[in-house]
């Protein structure tokens, strides 16, 4: 798939490009950062560039994971990174993927996270097809929580024992997003259980 450009009033999201491995890495150094989310640590120069320069654009290229910086559209100021990942093929009949962000520790507190989710969301639903998207954050992970709930996720519960931190199995949350909870078509009909209903 050819990358895309989202924006937002107050944001920009676009392709990570090997000009900006200096500021993903200078935001990756914070230990937050590594703590909740996949990035490695210690965080190098080069394990910047790799991202930038190879990881992202790979992702790209085989369908498999959407990565886009999330950019503050006045001043062009790093925010953070937003990927969407498949879970399954697109186009069989699973329809679904995962959402993953991290945010920048001075962008914090802005809302600018919530913001971008909402249009990778609206992307996601109109111009791929998703039908169920999925978002994973380790149990206590409150910032990437409280994004989730103002993007409009539904907290589904706890999947015991799935992340491994530092030698340790964790228990993680999950939550899921459907395009009918923001009024939005979808091409399969979804039938609940009862007790949803």
């Amino acid at each position: 798939m050819e990358p895309v450009t989202l924006a937002t009033d107050r944001l920009v999201l676009r392709p990570l490009t090997p000009a900006d491995a200096a500021a993903v890495h200078a935001a990756c150094q914070d230990p937050e950062i590594s703590r909740w989310t996949s990035v490695p640590s210690p965080y190098t120069r080069e394990d910047a560039e790799d991202f930038v320069g190879r990881a992202s654009p790979a992702g790209w290229r085989d369908d498999s994971d959407y990565t886009l910086g999330v950019f503050r559209a006045d001043d062009g100021v790093l925010v953070g990174a937003m990927a969407l990942v498949r879970l399954a093929r697109l186009a069989a009949p699973e329809h679904q993927a995962e959402i993953g962000y991290w945010t920048a520790k001075e962008q914090r507190g802005r809302g600018y996270t919530a913001e971008a989710a909402r249009e990778m969301i609206r992307w996601a639903f109109e111009d791929l097809g998703v039908e169920r998207l999925e978002w994973h954050a380790e149990a206590g992970n409150e910032g990437s929580r409280a994004v989730a709930l103002k993007a409009g996720f539904q907290l589904e519960g706890t999947v015991r024992s799935k992340r491994v931190y530092a030698g340790t199995r964790r228990d993680v949350w999950i939550g899921s997003l459907l395009p009918s909870d923001l009024d939005r078509p979808t091409k399969t009909p979804y039938l609940p259980y009862p007790d949803r209903a």
